[in-house]
């Protein structure tokens, strides 16, 4: 298993829980959660892959890893969990507006509001068209 300080890999998740992670992925921009400090490679890998998907504009990368907090293997209510994303959605809209996003992801390095938006998107982009939603 890996630590809660390192990313790790997702296994098998259903629409619930991809529409629970991917709130959880946005609370990390309005700072509710807060992910823990990783190594210097994974940080590298992440700065490099935020560079990439910019100059190809792609996606997030297929298997790409995740850190544990992030990653939500129980049961969970669709109706509930699709709720509280468009909710949390909706907060994160409200501090793009009031430009009150972090300026450092502990993946990605130094961010930009450009650069929050910008990989949101990718992020829920890729797990909408995962699950063909």
């Amino acid at each position: 298993m890996l630590s809660e300080n390192s990313p790790g890999k997702w296994g098998k998740m259903n629409v619930c829980q991809m529409l629970k992670h991917c709130d959880l992925v946005l609370q990390v921009a309005l700072i509710k959660v807060e992910l823990p400090h990783i190594n210097i490679l994974y940080k590298a890998i992440g700065i490099l892959t935020k560079a990439e998907m910019y100059v190809f504009n792609n996606g997030i990368p297929r298997n790409m890893p995740t850190f544990q907090k992030l990653i939500v293997n129980f049961e969970c209510d669709f109706d509930v969990s699709k709720a509280n994303l468009l909710k949390t959605l909706e907060e994160f809209r409200e501090a793009c507006e009031k430009n009150s996003l972090p300026d450092y992801h502990r993946l990605f390095g130094n961010m930009t509001e450009k650069d929050w938006t910008f990989l949101e998107y990718k992020h829920l982009d890729h797990h909408l068209k995962q699950f063909n939603v």
